[in-house]
């Protein structure tokens, strides 16, 4: 009944808003949006573009606006509240955090649908005529972090100039890695995939975690800012270019920009998997992640399309195996998972509270 009533409520303040305008922000004559608005992770950007200009085509409505502010940022606008001046959709290439689903519910975005769409990679890549590196976790944090063990066992901050004083098997190589900022979901899942189990394979680095965990995830997430690590905007394509400007160079970024540029540029093995349709899709690939879309149920049934709009990116023909997304690098989900999320799109079931 609760639930109900807050539901009843935040729709009324929509239909509310949506009478009164938005301040031009799109629509007809009243100032409400006539079209679907979805904004977040710069990796969903391109499945959400696509799904945009086939719904467009196919339903003869407005054209769905889709805004790449990365996850952190499309999550923020988001939850800022019920009604036409906020998305409808935010695009996240991380599940929300805990600390996000209380700001949606502190502003009144007390009903939020999350599905995932697929699977992506972070890759750590090079250009093609760049030297070949086979990371182990640890290289990863032993060289991008801010402070490691120094011979002591005391942290101390990273003095590592090339890669080889990381790791003897890896190139004598400049440490120089391009990557997504702390907005990006990508920059979010590199710290949790890459990062956090590199810095728990390093025995000084585990020591602390079961003596002090937020003293341990300070050390885990915490990049260099001495130039080894570039923060390079939300843009993956830009990084993918700098590799082709800058030789020695190393960047992080979606699997899907990977396969769009393989003649430019190439993936590092981690672990000695290499990342790849089937290693992501399988887990195999120690850095590979599910992709999702939250939807703000109040919006549903006020925005026209919106429904029909979240249905259209888990059609076969889009999300299935062999759909257009697929051949944007977007990897599909197993049937019975593409299904099940299917079945809560139909249903816009809301999600619970994330544990962290």
């Amino acid at each position: 009944m609760i639930r109900a009533l807050k539901l009843a409520t935040a729709t009324a303040a929509l239909l509310a808003l949506a009478a009164c305008g938005d301040g031009g922000s799109g629509g007809g004559s009243s100032g409400a949006r006539s079209g679907v608005w979805a904004a977040g992770s710069s990796t969903v950007f391109p499945f959400a573009t696509r799904v945009a200009e086939n719904f467009a085509r196919t339903s003869g409505g407005a054209a769905p606006r889709v805004e790449s502010l990365g996850t952190g940022g499309g999550i923020q606008a988001f939850c800022q509240g019920v009604g036409p001046t906020t998305p409808d959709i935010a695009n996240a290439s991380r599940q929300m955090k805990a600390s996000e689903f209380d700001l949606c519910a502190k502003n009144g975005v007390t009903d939020i649908v999350e599905i995932k769409i697929g699977f992506d990679g972070i890759v750590i890549a090079t250009a093609r005529n760049g030297n070949s590196f086979n990371f182990e976790l640890n290289d990863i944090y032993e060289g991008l972090a801010k402070e490691v063990p120094g011979p002591d066992g005391q942290f101390i901050a990273n003095s590592a100039k090339t890669w080889n004083q990381v790791n003897a098997g890896l190139p004598n190589q400049r440490i120089q890695v391009y990557g997504p900022p702390p907005t990006s979901g990508t920059r979010d899942a590199f710290l949790e995939l890459g990062m956090t189990p590199g810095a728990k394979l390093v025995p000084a680095t585990a020591a602390v975690e079961k003596a002090d965990k937020d003293r341990f995830e300070a050390l885990a997430h915490t990049l260099r800012e001495d130039g080894a690590w570039i923060d390079s905007g939300e843009n993956d394509n830009a990084i993918v270019q700098t590799l082709t400007r800058t030789p020695g160079s190393l960047g992080v970024f979606g699997y899907s920009f990977l396969e769009q540029n393989l003649d430019t540029v190439k993936p590092e093995t981690i672990d000695g998997v290499t990342p790849n349709a089937d290693t992501i899709a399988s887990g195999e690939y120690p850095l590979s992640r599910s992709l999702y879309i939250y939807v703000k149920k109040a919006h549903v049934g006020v925005i026209p399309g919106l429904q029909q709009f979240v249905q259209e990116f888990l059609s076969e023909g889009s999300a299935g195996k062999g759909g257009y997304l697929a051949d944007r690098g977007l990897i599909p989900l197993p049937e019975d998972q593409l299904v099940a999320q299917r079945a809560a799109a139909a249903a816009m079931t809301s999600m619970q509270r994330p544990a962290k």
